[in-house]
């Protein structure tokens, strides 16, 4: 059990907090409901770019590292699809630094000053994950089979760097203006700080900060796979790999803790239905994972399998075991799996729970989805072998499968 207090500011910031009194550190976690989805066909990868755009100074903190390092503290931030996020850990009687900080650059951010230096960083890192790292572009291949319309088609780094060479200065501030605002945001913090020095501190930095209207998200209008779709490609890459993916349901849906426990019985540790049955067994799997995306709208199931032998013999005889593995686990997932799975999934909540950072994170993920903390386990409690086998059979189907495999160029 969590004990946190929610509260909201006139301007619509939410704010959440936890005391922890076994730090003396604090996390400070800024979540803003803007992500990679909210981005133009042919300016992707905006998202990020603010990301990194956010770190630039603001009007009363020219030097935002140096704020947080001159506090003993430490920062960073991430971007997906659906949300970005900016993270502080500093000692608990600093923390009016890391509200200053944060509220100055959603208040007066200088984007303009270092759109050139965080462009050629950003492009930089497109290169260097996407064009130049094995098996890096496999994500985009993958998104374009399994979304036809969304803007989850293409991944959060954006479809090609030549987006972010022609962002101008409006497309930044037009950018800043529908997306970062008071109730676009939320503020989480956990750590030994007491929720009247928050209350305190949260009015005096962030209330003045004037509300306005935020852009709509896009509809969740991803039209169903009806019939399979697959690609080949090959690439710099040292091993064949198996990539099958299903659309599945989103983090709200009823179904979402299903899906999720479907694919940790599938490959969650070595007591996994994958590990034992094709890595260890068979010398054609290297590795082999499932997971599942949790994402705000229509996300996907994914298989992924790594093989010794890229010869296409192999790269045949690999799909149709993964499928083998598939069909029987709608068949035949047993109590013992399911316990096991639900166990592994209480454990991994219950100690994540200790970390302050992780607790300020999810807290702020619940705040923004208008969950709670608390409840999040109550629906895998209830789950069954017959609801998994309906759920299963449901989302992997052959019909609906986006397969992509990926050969080593030489194959």
């Amino acid at each position: 059990m969590i004990e946190y207090t929610s509260f909201s500011l006139p301007n619509g910031l939410r704010v959440v907090h936890n005391y922890d009194a076994n730090t003396s550190q604090c996390a400070v976690n800024m979540l803003y409901d803007v992500g990679s989805r909210d981005e133009s066909p042919h300016r992707t990868g905006m998202a990020h770019l603010f990301e990194h755009l956010m770190f630039g100074g603001s009007v009363n903190v020219p030097d935002f590292d140096y704020a947080i390092d001159m506090a003993s503290g430490t920062n960073n931030a991430f971007t997906s699809t659906d949300v970005t996020c900016f993270y502080d850990i500093l000692p608990s009687e600093n923390i009016a630094t890391a509200l200053w900080a944060e509220s100055d650059r959603l208040l007066s951010p200088l984007l303009e000053s270092s759109l050139e230096v965080q462009r050629r960083v950003v492009i930089e890192e497109f290169k260097q994950t996407c064009l130049n790292k094995p098996y890096g572009d496999a994500g985009h291949h993958l998104r374009s089979l399994l979304y036809e319309s969304h803007p989850y088609r293409w991944p959060t780094i954006g479809l090609t760097p030549r987006h972010i060479e022609q962002v101008t200065p409006d497309d930044i501030h037009r950018f800043f203006q529908a997306y970062y605002s008071p109730q676009r945001a939320v503020l989480a913090v956990s750590g030994s700080v007491t929720l009247d020095i928050l209350k305190e501190l949260a009015n005096k930095y962030f209330s003045d900060i004037p509300s306005r209207t935020p852009a709509p998200h896009p509809a969740d209008n991803e039209p169903p796979v009806t019939s399979p779709r697959r690609l080949t490609v090959k690439g710099k890459v040292p091993q064949a790999r198996i990539y099958i993916a299903f659309h599945a349901p989103a983090l709200l849906h009823p179904d979402y803790p299903t899906s999720d426990i479907i694919t940790d019985i599938l490959a969650s540790g070595r007591s996994s239905r994958f590990y034992r049955q094709l890595v260890m067994n068979s010398p054609l799997f290297t590795h082999a994972d499932a997971c599942v995306a949790g994402t705000d709208h229509t996300g996907y199931l994914l298989v992924t399998a790594h093989l010794a032998d890229a010869s296409g013999q192999s790269v045949d005889r690999a799909e149709k075991m993964l499928w083998e593995q598939l069909d029987d686990f709608i068949l035949n997932v047993s109590d013992t799996e399911l316990q096991r799975a639900l166990i592994r999934f209480d454990s991994n909540r219950t100690f994540s729970h200790l970390n302050f950072t992780a607790k300020a994170r999810e807290l702020a993920y619940c705040a923004l989805r208008q969950q709670d903390i608390n409840e999040i386990s109550t629906p895998y409690q209830h789950l069954t072998k017959a609801r998994i086998r309906r759920i299963a059979s449901d989302i992997i189907n052959r019909q609906r499968a986006c397969t992509l495999i990926y050969l080593p160029e030489n194959a």
